[in-house]
């Protein structure tokens, strides 16, 4: 099988690693891939956000199968015309993932089927926005409606700092994304990822993780794309995951086969969990990155089989091997990330690296300079592992990062901690 997987992240390193353990992978093109994506598949300059030009590139390389990375192709509907010009493709339709590209979508589908999420207004001018939060008070979350890559959501402590964060999105920070603002109640708990593949009609739950939003120590100071995860969620037993199914998913995915746009592909459900009772943050309609690092770490070459019977919908026929393990990823990003960052320092010491079942760096931001390996982005590297425990698969990460010579990477110490504490 030909397999062309879109995107050049750290979570597309993930996809093709273990697309490339399946044997019925016989030749990998990831578009546009990355300095460490090149070293184990072939890389292609595309406009991966361009249905149609995806079209003719799968059609002149016999392209098989197409799994699609990051939220914004499906936002523009690439997979609609990869089904259209009959390509077998894993990503939902350009309607069905409007459960990522619009807060308010995602609200409406929730209050339409019964799940449980934080209570919710929405807003297209400011003051109207402020009166809101004037009347219900801080903490209080703003949420720019459409794609904002991670970083529209800014949790208010106080009404000064909402005000001046629905200044920020109507005043044009997030773009097109900040044209609508919804407002949400500040839910209390703990969060936590929940993972299923949908067909349509079936639901396969695939994993559980948890990730770290902060950049400081503590899970302090600004959010960024994520700063480490580790798979499964302690916080997400097996009671709070059927509820999760039950009272989420399920409900949601039967409400958007009823509006007659059936979803498709991995459906990121965000938890709050208080008490036992999850409620819904958010839905993301892609792997999490860095989640997904974690998670093909464990699901290892069977991913890719998942995938194709999700696409091909024939879920119900599906099961998920776990090992009874876990895996730690610990993102290495570039010093002054997610403000302002130099780019193009060299990366040495990944070749003396083991790059195993149980031992990976996926490349998110580099390229291949002279023969170097340079930094290229924001988040760079993600060091991950796996271990019959967390703690073990902390040791494995922390001892690797030891050896990578990056003089302005910078990282995190303490991924893990909340679950290790336990």
């Amino acid at each position: 099988m030909n397999i062309l997987i879109l995107g050049g992240g750290g979570r597309e390193h993930a996809l093709a690693w273990a697309a490339m353990q399946n044997p019925a992978c016989d030749r990998l093109i990831v578009a546009p891939g990355n300095a460490g994506i090149a070293e184990i598949a072939e890389c292609a300059r595309l406009d991966i956000e361009d249905g149609a030009r995806v079209v003719d590139f799968s059609v002149a390389n016999s392209v098989d199968f197409v799994i699609v990375g990051p939220e914004a192709p499906l936002a523009a509907g690439v997979a609609d015309d990869l089904r259209a010009a009959g390509i077998l493709c894993f990503g939902p339709s350009k309607a069905a993932a409007e459960l990522e590209a619009s807060k308010r979508f995602t609200k409406e589908i929730c209050d339409a089927c019964g799940a449980p999420t934080a209570a919710w207004a929405r807003f297209d001018a400011a003051q109207p926005a402020k009166d809101y939060v004037a009347a219900q008070g801080a903490p209080i979350v703003v949420k720019a409606d459409g794609l904002a890559a991670g970083k529209g959501v800014i949790v208010a402590e106080t009404v000064d700092q909402a005000t001046d964060a629905i200044d920020e999105m109507f005043g044009g920070a997030f773009g097109d994304a900040g044209a609508e603002v919804v407002i949400e109640e500040f839910m209390t708990g703990e969060e936590a990822s929940f993972f299923v593949l949908c067909d349509g009609a079936d639901v396969l739950p695939i994993g559980t993780a948890q990730d770290h939003k902060r950049i400081g120590e503590g899970d302090t100071g600004p959010n960024t794309g994520g700063m480490g995860a580790y798979s499964p969620a302690p916080v997400l037993s097996p009671e709070v995951e059927r509820r999760a199914l039950d009272e989420i998913v399920k409900p949601c995915v039967a409400e958007m086969a009823r509006r007659g746009t059936p979803y498709q592909g991995v459906l990121y459900a965000g938890l709050m969990i208080a008490d036992g009772a999850p409620r819904l943050v958010e839905y993301n309609v892609r792997f999490g990155d860095p989640e997904c690092q974690v998670l093909m770490m464990r699901l290892g070459a069977q991913a890719l089989d998942l995938m194709i019977a999700c696409a091909r919908g024939a879920l119900g026929e599906a099961r998920v091997n776990w090992a009874d393990d876990h895996a730690m990823t610990v993102v290495m990003a570039a010093n002054g990330y997610p403000g302002a960052y130099e780019k193009g320092g060299t990366i040495a010491g990944l070749e003396s690296l083991p790059e195993d079942s149980m031992h990976m760096v996926f490349h998110a931001g580099t390229a291949e300079r002279d023969g170097r390996i340079v930094a290229n982005g924001g988040r760079v590297l993600n060091v991950t592992a796996r271990g019959d425990d967390l703690a073990a698969a902390r040791d494995r990460v922390y001892a690797m990062i030891e050896r990578i010579d990056w003089p302005d990477g910078v990282y995190r110490t303490d991924i893990g901690w909340r679950a290790l504490a336990r």
